[in-house]
């Protein structure tokens, strides 16, 4: 490969990436609190039967 190949291939990835993982830390960022909440939910429910 030529090395202008790989240079722009290196500048390019954080770039995809990026985004990529901030997708993904939002979706598991909200999945944890859905649980937490879920959780906190059946918690009460159980105190007050």
């Amino acid at each position: 490969m030529e090395w202008e190949i790989v240079t722009a291939m290196a500048l390019a990835a954080p770039i995809i990436l990026l985004p990529v993982a901030l997708v993904g830390y939002l979706t598991v960022g909200g999945i944890h609190g859905a649980v937490r909440e879920a959780r906190k939910a059946g918690r009460r429910a159980r105190a007050t039967a």
